[in-house]
């Protein structure tokens, strides 16, 4: 609860401010008492001690009405208070004082009540008293306070109403701030026991004083501090009585306790208010806004922050002790001063050293801070000839400054440079104390903003190092991705996409997806899909090879769980041959209708389960439709059936689109936008082109060396009929290398030589030997291995696999400017 708050509630009538301006209503010092289940007390507060005369030694475990005597209630025959005309107005707010403090208690009231203080004196008192219930031993909390400051000495000032009651928060302007400040009420207990009873207090309503029926002020904790005011002015009582020669009030010299006990106290607030305002977030330029805007301008009037390199690059913990040499980036400035005054001189975002003579480097060095009372003409030149071309003389001098180091696991980090108006009391001691408590806290949310800022980099370079590049155009297809790491889980995941080029013009397409999260998950995905692109350059069935990834997951280890959709497509046949091991089925979008649909395929066992076959199917494709896989992050959402997730993937593919980038970008906004989703996402759509029949050439050659000369001419005239005749002699000469090899290795199955026109020009050559030929040193006397080295040379791009009767070998071209774009189907 703020003190000062009664001018939250403002009371409407005079007599309301009359009250407030004798006692400071909504200020009123509170006892507050929390009562045990056997009656016992377990707290006493200074306020208790005050309004009770017992001290807190003496207080804890003693009965609560052996200290709390209660004489009986008001009114009684005897009171000829203002208050008698309004007492049995809230006579239904609850029970006596003395049946609460039985136990009696089960619903919050409040009321008033005498209390015998000595035998001739009676203390008038209002009390709130909440039952508490939760696992702890406390049973009652109980606030009470001194009903003899409200009286006032006009006595024709006639109260409407001053009654003691709840209020729940939403009543009350700033009640954000009221509820902040509740736990003061509980300062000596542990934060578990104050948290379970302050709650209670705000669902139960706040305490208020309410001055008729209109106006209601909450009552707001006053641990009997005085104000600054009240302070400054005994201080002066104290002078002058000094000065005339009297003694000097006890009253007075029992405040210098209490002044040295507030300076602390309020030094401990500020420290505990930064603390909840800096490290709200991971972020690192935001944690370093968060810290610079902490402490302007209650603890200073201008707040420079500066960084060390590596911090502010979100790399390494920085190694060894700063030196001239070291770069520090200015990273944010906060003042009071007016709008740009130190904008142009001093900006966010500079890197400069600092001197050995400077106080910033002696901070830097020793890690502690360093104060300066003043800075002199002398050492605000010193400080300014850092600046070249730019005088902050006029910025610095005059003010007190003190820098304090950021530090954490005693590296320094930065520092900040603390400058205050010359106008404004200077730093002492006791700030350079509460600087470095503030600087220590502030580094070690910097570190920790530092540390996620690195982790996060690390883990979002691992993630891309093993997500494929994948080109936007293969053999008969478009292609386009999507990756999105899980919100909650970090960046790395192990869902994974992929393509592989296939003999035959044919691309595989790849899901998969590891269950778990984090680094191992991804270690695992990166092992599967590099066996998933090793064995798809075998060219081994879907089925087979999703059989030979189980029995791969098997031998590394029983946490290896996964599911897998694989798919390969050929543009020619115009058809797509697909496996599955435990995914969700892909979506097909049909270009003639733009209807879309789930692929009914036989599930499978994800991969790792073990001794589960594996089907494949065979399903037609027209050019022009779209393939979309995805991984279950993308569909399913916690407490929803996951068929909700799947109708929506299939709706928003069948949205048209202009681009197969904004045909994702469709499914991501239709799916991602949900609540719930937790998972890592990887989506891969390809548009199935096909390959015309025009564009592809095929001949069937004999195990004879005439075949080769065959061979030249074949493919001559073929690009001739292309219009390609600039591209003829190279490829026949690439073509003849590769069948004079065949005919020289194969061993009765005739050899295949095909030609097909895309985005680029691609020549294949089966035959029936199952050893891939390698690339070798050939010396000036060797009569073979140069075939491989031409191919090498002069090819865009050339490889070999292993097929079911055999190999094949081949290569591509790059098609001439101008054919490029008519190729494009």
């Amino acid at each position: 609860m703020d003190r000062g708050t009664e001018r939250d509630v403002p009371p409407s009538r005079g007599v309301v401010d009359a009250a407030v301006e004798s006692a400071a209503a909504g200020r009123i010092p509170l006892a507050v008492v929390v009562v045990d289940r056997d009656g016992l007390v377990s707290h006493w507060s200074r306020g208790a001690r005050r309004l009770f005369g017992a001290a807190k030694e003496d207080a804890i475990g003693r009965p609560v009405l052996d200290l709390l005597p209660v004489s009986g209630a008001l009114p009684d025959e005897e009171d000829v208070t203002p208050y008698g005309a309004y007492v049995a107005a809230y006579d239904g707010l609850g029970p006596d004082l003395e049946s609460s403090l039985d136990g009696r208690l089960s619903y919050p009231a409040a009321g008033r009540a005498r209390l015998s203080v000595t035998q001739d004196d009676r203390a008038d008192v209002l009390w709130w008293a909440y039952p508490l219930v939760g696992p702890g031993r406390e049973k009652l909390l109980v606030l009470a306070a001194d009903a003899a400051g409200l009286h006032h000495d006009d006595e024709d000032a006639v109260f409407e109403r001053i009654a003691p009651g709840f209020a729940l928060h939403t009543d009350f302007p700033g009640a954000e701030e009221l509820a902040r400040r509740l736990p003061e009420i509980l300062p000596s207990m542990s934060v578990g026991e104050g948290a379970r009873i302050v709650a209670q207090i705000l669902e139960l309503g706040y305490p208020v004083l309410e001055f008729s029926q209109n106006d209601r002020v909450p009552v707001t904790p006053d641990w009997g501090v005085p104000r600054r005011a009240e302070r400054k002015a005994r201080r002066e009582r104290a002078a002058r009585a000094r000065a005339e020669g009297l003694p000097v009030p006890q009253e007075i010299t029992d405040e210098g306790e209490d002044l040295e006990y507030t300076a602390v106290r309020e030094r401990l607030e500020f420290l505990n208010e930064v603390s909840g305002r800096i490290g709200t977030s991971l972020d690192l330029a935001k944690t370093i806004i968060e810290v610079s805007r902490a402490v302007v301008p209650r603890f200073t009037d201008v707040a420079g922050t500066y960084l060390r390199e590596q911090v502010v690059a979100g790399e390494g913990f920085p190694d060894g002790v700063p030196d001239t040499t070291t770069m520090w980036h200015r990273v944010a400035l906060e003042h009071t001063d007016e709008p740009g005054r130190w904008d142009d001189v001093v900006p966010v975002g500079e890197a400069m050293p600092f001197p050995a003579h400077t106080p910033f480097f002696q901070c830097m060095t020793s890690g502690e801070p360093v104060l300066v009372p003043r800075i002199s003409e002398q050492l605000g030149h010193a400080i300014a000839s850092q600046f070249e071309k730019r005088d902050i003389r006029p910025l610095i001098t005059g003010r007190s400054m003190l820098v304090v180091p950021l530090k954490a696991r005693n590296v320094v980090l930065g520092f900040m440079i603390l400058l205050r108006h010359p106008e404004r009391v200077e730093f002492n001691d006791m700030d350079r104390v509460t600087g470095a408590e503030l600087a220590a806290r502030a580094g070690l949310v910097l570190d920790n903003a530092r540390m996620y800022t690195y982790q996060e980099s690390v883990a979002e370079t691992l993630q891309d190092s093993m997500l494929p590049q994948i080109p936007p155009r293969m053999a008969g297809c478009d292609i386009a991705t999507r990756y999105l790491p899980g919100t909650l889980l970090g960046r790395v995941g192990g869902d994974w996409f992929d393509s592989v080029k296939l003999p035959g013009a044919r691309t595989a397409l790849v899901v998969g997806d590891v269950m778990g999260h984090g680094l191992n998950s991804a270690a695992m995905m990166g092992q599967l899909r590099t066996a998933v692109q090793t064995m798809a350059a075998l060219d081994l069935p879907p089925a087979q090879l999703l059989r030979n990834l189980d029995d791969l997951a098997q031998r590394l280890g029983d946490t290896y769980l996964a599911t897998c959709l694989y798919a390969v497509y050929d543009p020619i046949a115009s058809e797509l041959h697909l496996a599955n091991a435990g995914h969700i089925p892909p979506v097909l979008v049909r270009a003639e209708n733009g209807r879309s649909e789930l692929l009914d395929l036989p599930t499978g066992a994800p991969i790792g389960v073990g001794g589960v076959p594996f089907e494949s199917v065979r399903v037609r494709v027209e050019p022009g439709d779209r393939l979309v896989m995805c991984t279950d992050g993308l569909v399913e959402v916690r407490g929803e059936d996951i068929g909700v997730g799947l109708a929506t993937l299939c709706e928003s593919a069948a949205h048209p689109a202009a681009s197969m980038d904004d045909a994702c970008d469709t499914i991501i906004r239709a799916l991602n936008t949900r609540g719930g989703r937790k998972d890592d996402v990887a989506l891969l759509m390809s548009r199935l082109n096909g390959i015309e029949p025009d564009d592809v050439a095929e001949w069937r050659l004999s195990l004879d060396p005439l075949e080769v000369g065959r061979a030249r001419a074949a493919v001559r005239e073929q690009l001739h009929d292309w219009g390609l005749a600039g591209l003829a002699d190279l490829t026949a000469l690439m073509v003849s290398e590769l069948v004079t090899n065949a005919v020289r290795h194969s061993h009765s199955r005739p050899i295949e030589l095909r030609l097909v026109r895309g985005d680029t020009l691609l020549c294949e050559v089966d035959d029936d030997d199952h050893e891939l030929p390698t690339l070798l040193n050939t010396g000036p006397g060797d009569e073979f291995g140069r075939g491989l080295r031409v191919i090498s040379t002069l090819a865009r791009e050339w490889g070999t696999s292993r097929t079911k009767a055999g190999k094949t070998v081949w290569f591509e071209l790059t098609l001439p400017r101008r054919s490029a774009g008519s190729a494009v189907r």
